[in-house]
């Protein structure tokens, strides 16, 4: 294992709420249409434009809007986030992940961040961790989102290592798959039912240790 591949949002902080609160708001203002608590999860680890398809689909609007107004409306939702996340501090960095950091950092492990959101860079800088990251991948710069390998491959190239010399971690299915598409080893954080394709599962973030990612990767 000679590095690790991150998904952010319910790995190193939990900004999900952020999203959600943003694109109900969203939702309201904008298309007059009132997304259920249960739409959460239909938007969780997936990228900014295809969540903004999926609310359309539900809303039966989705012919309506073109696609440059779909990248309006998907702007203006990341402002509304923005405004919600600025308030994040090293107090919302999830349990265990400081000393996971540090443990793969003794170990010379390389880490890397893939998330799908675009925002990752100053969510890190918020947290007081993008320091500790050796890259960012851009999800500008690939082709398609989870549960497509592409965020994966991308995040281990910018650490010059295969996706097949890592591990990622992941708390969504589409991620999952993402890791495995990719030819890494996968750890999943959450629900074993809902993440059994991943190598290993822990239950919450607190169960990360190097030792507990070494297994998994060794299996």
């Amino acid at each position: 294992m000679q590095g690790v591949l991150f998904d952010l949002d319910g790995v190193i902080t939990d900004t999900a709420r952020f999203h959600f609160k943003a694109w109900s708001r969203l939702a309201k203002e904008k298309l007059n249409v009132t997304l259920p608590a249960s739409f959460e999860s239909d938007l969780k680890g997936i990228s900014r434009i295809d969540s903004m398809n999926r609310i359309l689909k539900f809303a039966g609007m989705k012919n309506e809007y073109t696609a440059e107004e779909v990248n309006e409306l998907a702007q203006t939702k990341n402002e509304l986030y923005l405004n919600e996340i600025s308030k994040l501090t090293q107090a919302d960095i999830l349990p265990g992940i400081e000393n996971l950091l540090d443990e793969l950092a003794a170990n010379h492990v390389k880490l890397s961040v893939a998330s799908a959101s675009k925002n990752a860079p100053f969510i890190l800088e918020k947290l007081g961790l993008k320091q500790q990251f050796d890259a960012i991948a851009n999800p500008a710069k690939v082709k398609h989102g989870k549960p497509a390998p592409d965020i994966f491959i991308e995040a281990a190239n910018q650490i010059h290592l295969t996706p097949q010399q890592c591990v990622g971690i992941e708390d969504a299915k589409a991620g999952v798959e993402a890791i495995k598409a990719a030819g890494a080893v996968a750890v999943g954080v959450g629900d074993a039912n809902e993440l059994h394709e991943a190598d290993s599962v822990v239950g919450n973030t607190s169960e990360l240790t190097y030792s507990v990612l070494k297994q998994a990767f060794e299996k």
